[in-house]
């Protein structure tokens, strides 16, 4: 982007919280006055769930808090806001004199809307960038809508491209206008003593350099991924690949640079064939848009389309027949994460045992997940629930045979208390009864 000498710029941070490889933020250092935003995302009712999760909003709270903290070091600051973009960034530009808007693409039906509703408000230009994935649309060897519906022929399409290389964090950054900056409210969540990880991009980087530079984790990383517990045998990466304090393309360079300078094995591809599907999903989100929230997709093809309540909020808590369920879902209230072996079981007894409508535990998941973005959770259960990406038409796991591979001696089912009374299946009261 070419800068006119003398403008005022407004940049949109939305799922690229960091200062490095952050293309978009890089294209509007030149302004004379820059000024940064994040936008906190709405309280949409879905699904009877509304909110945030403690862990969920203690992350992402401390990865704005972290960049905050950095652009302070450059003489800027980040402006905090819970109203709606489509509302707030107008005001914005006007009262500050705004010229010119910056953002970054972030997939979801939702998401658009916002941006479009932006645009629509604006007078001004307003440029959006692709910070959030390997490649960006014009390295697809096809357009986003004619995207492959399963991710084989997705992989086989982009595995061998070059992705854009990550760009230097910006030295200095114009200072912004005459902002009345709030300070960010205090979060009392501690994370769990199970799952220590804090946000930001510092501690992204420095699980990154551990995982792969240091502990070199990543050689036996296909013997592990299917490790129950966070940081046993997961890279566990995708809390700061979520929220964007780590840049996809930087966790991509790490992979290859030990590749050429260690070894290259199973265990370093697949760490990269699991970024692949993370972009998969991305692009598939862009592509199905309002289709990603819809039952059937966008086929329209229906499975179970049921909500019983009481199966459902057991399943929340924790407190099926299922022990192994139980111990999943137990961990991921408490920490904010679950193995992704973790969450296909879970998933899978939600769809296949209780035979409940998938979105509702996609919905419980946006509410908890610190590693929440929406692409890689919708998609994921669609897959599960075969009305997405999986050519097989779903994934129906078996509870005693997963119970048998993943936690054979019962250890990961006891930690979270995965064994809880029995209970009947239906619960007939009062008012079930007809009146006489």
């Amino acid at each position: 982007m070419q800068t006119i000498a003398n403008e005022r710029h407004l940049y949109w941070f939305r799922n690229d919280l960091r200062l490095n490889d952050n293309r978009g933020l890089v294209a509007h250092a030149g302004a004379d006055r820059l000024l940064l935003v994040y936008i906190w995302p709405q309280n949409r009712p879905w699904c009877n769930i509304t909110g945030m999760g403690a862990q969920r909003e203690r992350f992402l709270m401390e990865s704005l808090a972290a960049l905050k903290a950095t652009l302070r070091k450059l003489g800027q600051d980040l402006l905090v806001l819970h109203r709606s973009p489509e509302l707030v960034i107008p005001e914005l530009v006007r009262d500050y004199a705004i010229d010119r808007v910056g953002t970054t693409v972030a997939p979801g039906y939702y998401e658009r809307r916002a941006l479009e509703g932006v645009r629509r408000r604006l007078q001004i230009p307003v440029q959006v960038y692709e910070s959030a994935t390997l490649f960006t649309r014009e390295d697809l060897p096809f357009e986003p809508a004619d995207m492959p519906a399963s991710f084989t022929p997705f992989r086989k399409a982009v595995e061998g491209r070059r992705y854009l290389d990550p760009v230097a964090r910006p030295d200095t950054l114009p200072k912004p206008p005459a902002v009345e900056f709030h300070t960010l409210p205090a979060n009392h969540t501690a994370p769990h003593t199970a799952l220590p990880v804090r946000g930001g991009s510092l501690p992204g980087s420095r699980r990154l350099r551990q995982f792969v530079a240091e502990d070199k984790s990543i050689v036996s990383y296909q013997q592990t991924r299917n490790c129950l517990d966070g940081l046993a045998g997961s890279s566990t990466l995708s809390p700061w690949l979520a929220n964007g304090c780590l840049s996809v393309r930087e966790v991509a360079t790490a992979i290859h640079r030990f590749e050429q300078q260690e070894v290259r094995n199973e265990s370093t591809y697949w760490l990269y064939f699991e970024l692949l599907w993370r972009e998969f999903f991305h692009w598939r989100a862009i592509a199905d848009d309002v289709n990603l929230f819809r039952q059937g997709s966008r086929e329209n093809t229906l499975h179970h389309c049921t909500f019983e309540p009481r199966a459902f909020a057991r399943w929340c808590a924790g407190d099926t027949d299922a022990p192994l369920v139980n111990a999943i879902m137990r961990q991921l209230v408490a920490t904010g994460w679950a193995s992704n072996r973790g969450r296909q079981i879970a998933a899978s007894y939600l769809v296949n045992e209780l035979e409940l409508d998938w979105r509702y535990g996609a919905a419980f998941f946006e509410k908890h997940l610190i590693d929440y973005d929406v692409a890689s959770n919708y998609g994921n259960w669609q897959y599960i629930a075969g009305v997405g990406a999986d050519p097989r038409g779903g994934r129906h796991f078996n509870l005693e045979k997963q119970a048998r591979e993943h936690d054979p001696e019962g250890v990961f089912t006891a930690k979270w208390q995965g064994h809880q009374p029995p209970q009947p299946k239906f619960v007939t009261d009062a008012a079930d009864w007809p009146l006489s």
